[in-house]
């Protein structure tokens, strides 16, 4: 109990990282916490610890205040905003960017009449509309849609229908998603629970999910990663990498060496906000601060692109250059050893790590692998959009018949001898138990191009199965019932490419502003580079090589900073915090050059090397392990 506020009449309260500000009923504003944010006057005495009132806010009857990792916003009865705190973002909107002491009237938003006013950690907002009235629980949310006169053009379906009709179905499936929303945890989440019914699994099936409103399937994962993730750690626990070969050996790839020891470890000290694990690179000049974590995740995954790791194969459209999907991979259902399964499944960790941290990873699976992870049913279009000239063949023993061929002939044309089919890899193998031993004829040819379908449907679910595993670790798998396949994929990797407009709007510049030149050669120069060039750059500066696909799950804002060093040098980078440091540069083509160098050529973290004598330690270490 604080007994300051006894019998003071608490509207409402808000908390910041470091202070603690409460509204009264009559309009007054009292804070505790951290003395450069109290919004005090310098005369009074520090280091209170109890509520106080804000005085400069005594001639205001205050209705509102929100409240930022540490500034906060006032809106008073008149719709003015007053604010104070921490600014370096810019956030409070008084045109500067130095710490406010003490509440100032931002008068931009004098005369707008503000109705309501909300804070973010770095940034602020208020609207001159009225608030939404608060749900009560159990209660469904306030309908809220537009009223168009005439169906948009894309919407090219829709064209025809009645628009009363089609606003009459939207509410609809409002209605229905507030209800299902209220009601999630009551269903089975699990496809083998003894009580799914064919009921039940109607609201958790394929067909309904992209009908449902988005917080019906972002919500409870939000929310259940949230309540799991483990509180008041930077990072987890250590695991060792080597990257530079010693006497004469080629290491192993990354991904193997960190497999090996994360899928010893417990799951629960891996669901950190950040970094799952902290990286030790041996033999090379590098703190784990963030930069290093995501600089071997982002090899990792080239490791599994260019095969190096051979978990993933090519989808048959990319190696026959047809159909879509052509630059995508499948789980390679070739690797079922215990250790290939163990890859597998810390493939899966990988995966949760993304999904937990929202940090992105660049493993471009095809449309079929996604929504057998989700566990949407997959069919013969799913598996077209991956092997085209497969169901083309399969197609064409099925309706042999109708170009005249007949049992008498039908080996003539067809060359298959039994229950042999092609596997996603390539290889040639049985499609049922015994297929080698079964011939194909023109009468079973039927049941030859189902078992066909359905082998390849399934021929990956050993490998789906252990990456889901995998990613139990770190998320709550179940809910994954609930979310769309495209949605999975947004959430594990991101933006597919890297947009400069969105860099823009993530920039924080120092020692510099967006009119410096050098700023102005950057961002053209980066608009000449190719996409690869820009992964590239990402990858320069981040160590990632993607992009979220909400740009609010960015941790970090894109620092870019003037150095002073020669002329025409080449630029640096922190990974650790998004940071770009710029030397000054006499033209742009000299810029581009240099910059293309670095992008091309720097694989190296720290090279100041301060950390080079404690990371060239390898104990007892084998090269085994390595």
């Amino acid at each position: 109990r604080v007994e300051t506020l006894n019998n003071v009449g608490v509207k409402s309260a808000c908390c910041g990282t470091q202070l603690t500000v409460f509204l009264t009923q009559d309009g007054r504003v009292l804070t505790c916490g951290q003395d450069r944010l109290l919004a005090q006057p310098e005369s009074r005495p520090r280091g209170q610890n109890k509520p106080q009132q804000v005085m400069a806010l005594s001639q205001h009857f205050v209705e509102d205040i929100a409240m930022g990792a540490e500034h906060v916003l006032c809106l008073t009865s008149t719709g003015d905003v007053l604010g104070w705190g921490l600014n370096s973002d810019g956030q409070l909107g008084l045109g500067h960017t130095s710490v406010v002491r003490e509440p100032q009237l931002i008068t931009t938003l004098t005369g707008k009449g503000a109705k309501q006013i909300a804070t973010g950690r770095t940034h602020s907002a208020a609207w001159t509309s009225p608030p939404v009235p608060k749900r009560l629980p159990g209660v469904s949310s306030t309908m809220r849609v537009g009223l168009p006169l005439h169906i948009p053009s894309q919407y090219g379906h829709l064209q025809g229908l009645n628009i009363l009709a089609i606003q009459a179905r939207l509410k609809l499936l409002y209605k229905f998603s507030d209800t299902l929303y209220l009601s999630w945890r009551l269903l089975p989440l699990s496809p083998q629970c003894e009580w799914m019914t064919p009921i039940l699994r109607v609201f958790t099936s394929s067909q309904l999910r992209p009908l449902l409103a988005p917080r019906v399937y972002t919500l409870p994962l939000v929310r259940s990663i949230g309540r799991t993730m483990v509180q008041g750690r930077n990072y987890g626990p250590q695991v060792t990498v080597r990257r530079l070969a010693m006497r004469g050996r080629r290491c192993k790839p990354i991904f193997v060496q960190v497999a090996r020891q994360v899928i010893k470890m417990k799951p629960a000290e891996l669901r950190l906000p950040s970094r799952a694990w902290k990286v030790k690179l041996v033999g090379e000049g590098a703190d784990d601060a963030g930069g290093v974590f995501d600089d071997t995740v982002t090899e990792m995954c080239q490791e599994l692109i260019v095969g190096t790791v051979p978990l993933l194969v090519r989808t048959p459209n990319a190696v026959n250059d047809t159909g879509y999907s052509r630059d995508r991979y499948l789980l390679n259902p070739n690797l079922s050893s215990p250790q290939h399964i163990s890859w597998f499944k810390f493939l899966g960790v990988l995966f949760g790590v993304a999904v937990r941290t929202k940090k992105p990873l660049a493993v471009p699976l095809a449309p079929l692998v996604w929504k057998l992870l989700v566990g949407e049913p997959v069919s013969v279009d799913d598996l077209e959009d991956s092997d085209s000239l497969y169901i083309q063949s399969l197609r064409g023993i099925s309706d042999i018949h109708l170009s005249g061929v007949t049992q008498d002939n039908f080996h003539e044309v067809i060359p298959l001898e039994c229950f042999e089919g092609t596997s996603c890899s390539g290889r040639v193998v049985p499609i049922v138990p015994g297929g080698r031993s079964l011939p194909l004829t023109f009468n079973n040819r039927m049941l030859y191009v189902e078992q066909a379908i359905r082998f390849r449907l399934h021929e990956m679910d050993l490998q789906v199965a252990a990456v889901r595993e995998g990613m139990s670790w770190i998320i709550p798998v179940p809910l994954l019932c609930l979310v769309t396949s495209q949605h999975l994929e947004q959430l594990v990797c991101g933006l597919p490419h890297i947009s400069i407009q969105l860099l823009k709007r993530v920039v924080r510049y120092r020692e510099l502003d967006e009119s410096h030149t050098l700023v102005q050669w950057l961002w053209d120069t980066l608009e000449g580079f190719s996409n690869a060039e820009r992964v590239l750059f990402m990858r320069f500066v981040s160590g990632r090589s993607r992009l979220p696909a909400n740009l609010a799950d960015l941790s970090q804002r894109f620092q870019v900073m003037k150095v002073d060093r020669a002329m025409d040098g080449l630029p640096t980078a922190q990974t650790c915090f998004f940071q770009l440091r710029l030397p000054p540069y006499s033209s742009q083509e000299v810029m581009a050059e240099r910059l293309r160098y670095a992008i091309n050529n720097c694989r190296s973290i720290d090279m100041d090397n301060y950390m080079l004598a404690r990371n060239t330690d390898l104990g007892q270490a084998s090269d085994d392990e390595y």
